[in-house]
Parts: C-alpha cells; structure tokens; sequence
C-alpha cells in the first residue's frame, strides 16, 4: 500500500540510528497510469526501500544488522538481499531474507530463502519462523554467516535457521554469487496486509544501528 520517497521525512540519520519512517498520507504517485486497472492516483502511505544495488554486493561472508523494529498490525519490515543478477528474474537471481516481521504476529520474525526450486510462488520456500517476545521493545542483531556450503541465520548470535547446499545445482543454490542488501518498510500487502492494516498506529518507525558486512579473505 506504501508509496517508496526519498524524502527525508521517510529515511534519515536521527540520534545515531538510520531511521526508514512510515506514514499515513496521501502521496500523489508518479507513475500512475489510468489504463492500468491496478495502478492507483494516490498511495495511501509512504515509506522508503534502501538498498546497495549497484553500490555494492558481496558473495559469502557475514552480514549484520541491528535494528528495532517498528510495530502494529499492518507493518511489514524487512533487512534481505538478492543476487545482482536480478535482471535475470526472480527467484533464479535467488533471494535471503535475512529478517522479515509482520505486525500481526508480533512475538516472532522470519528468515527465509527463495530460489527457483524453492519459492513462495510454488509454497515450497524454505524457511523458519522463529519465536522472539516483544520484539519491536528494544534493538536485536539479525545476521546471517554464508559460505559456498549452507547459509546460518541468527538472531543476537542464536543459530536459528540453516540452509544448506544440496549439490543440485543452481537451481536450488543460486547463491555462488554477489548479492545486494535491501533495507525497507512495507505497509499492509498480501503478507503484511493479511489481517488488515491498523491506520491509527502511523506513523512507525524501522530503526537500524548498524550495518556490518564481513568478507573472508
């Protein structure tokens, strides 16, 4: 439902943390176009999609985030990469989804891969939802640790879900190449939507500390 700015009152540097604000407004949309039966004149929210592609990528390592999450139902953050050569399609680029929450399921978030043999699109995607109280309360790391082998998630340094390489190529394992990170803040959706959106709760805030990615040498 968001419409993605780059205006300052949806992502800036406040007190120390890179803040990604979603708020409830009418935004005119750019690229609206009356011929399309989907397309609409106004968003209804706006948000911000921070993201390295094209700036940077990384193939295996570590990646680390720490962030607050924002709260209530409606919301739908989100810290995942995908593979640079998107301009091949989704899922064969591959994606990880480092941390997704949705705010109707407030004591848990989820970490995820999508590839061609193993994506939403087929419900064969390969993932966890891991339970975690008053989550969006205070700041929590979310990191994964990929090598050409498997793919660890963590949350503050819990192993919590591992994905490994099958050996049945790339279809099941397209993740032997650069990938870029994604930083954003949906609202409602078909996930985060999934029990409606709660208007009075905007606006919210997807908070991060840090950024650390780690590469071996």
């Amino acid at each position: 439902m968001q419409y993605y700015t780059d205006r300052r009152e949806n992502a800036r540097v406040e007190n120390g943390s890179l803040v990604i604000e979603a708020r409830k407004e009418k935004f005119p949309n750019p690229k609206y176009d009356a011929t399309k039966k989907w397309s609409r004149a106004n968003a209804e929210y706006t948000s911000a999609d921070l993201t390295t592609q094209k700036l940077a990528s990384w193939k295996y390592g570590r990646v680390e985030v720490r962030a607050k999450l924002p709260s209530g139902k409606g919301t739908w953050p989100a810290i995942w990469m995908l593979g640079d050569n998107i301009k091949d399609g989704w899922p064969k680029c591959g994606e990880i989804d480092i941390m997704e929450f949705v705010g109707f399921d407030p004591d848990g978030i989820h970490t995820t891969i999508h590839s061609t043999a193993f994506n939403h699109m087929k419900n064969t995607q390969k993932g966890k939802r891991t339970p975690q109280a008053g989550v969006s309360d205070d700041f929590h790391v979310y990191a994964i640790e990929w090598t050409d082998k498997k793919i660890d998630f963590f949350l503050d340094e819990k192993n919590v879900f591992t994905f490994e390489n099958n050996g049945k190529g790339v279809e099941s394992w397209p993740f032997d190449h650069p990938f870029f990170l994604i930083l954003n803040f949906a609202v409602g959706g078909d996930w985060g939507g999934a029990k409606g959106v709660d208007a009075s709760i905007f606006p919210q805030k997807f908070l991060v500390d840090y950024v650390r990615v780690y590469e071996k040498q």
